[in-house]
């Protein structure tokens, strides 16, 4: 079983940047893609960013392409989000989890082992 733990998150204003960072224990991530999701007060939890298990290949929402970057250290079984140009509507908690599955799957059921969050807030 994989644990993820997310890390990171905190208050930035709009066009600041954040790294988040997934940080997985408990299991090797490198047989994993690892999904970046996020969830606004009262929506639901949407799809952000995938990365393959060997990092080769990356998929982004199309309301962060060009301004998050997904990449992943499979020595250091960690997983990261570069969120720059950050707008007010990119707030909410950040999850990250697993997939086994590609094409990646565009919704949380695709996805196990998720980590319990990071709060990010930009303010205006």
């Amino acid at each position: 079983q994989v644990q993820l733990v997310e890390s990171g998150g905190g208050l930035v204003q709009a066009g600041g940047s954040l790294r988040l960072s997934c940080a997985a224990s408990g299991r090797a991530i490198g047989n994993y893609n690892i999904a970046w999701f996020r969830q606004a007060p009262g929506k639901e939890r949407v799809f952000v960013a995938v990365i393959s298990w060997n990092g080769g290949t990356t998929v982004y929402a199309d309301s962060v392409k060009g301004r998050y970057t997904i990449s992943r250290d499979n020595a250091k079984n960690t997983v990261y989000l570069q969120a720059n140009t950050l707008q007010p509507d990119d707030t909410g908690v950040y999850y990250c989890a697993t997939g086994v599955t590609w094409p990646p799957p565009g919704n949380v059921n695709g996805y196990s082992n998720w980590g319990q969050g990071t709060q990010v807030t930009v303010s205006s």
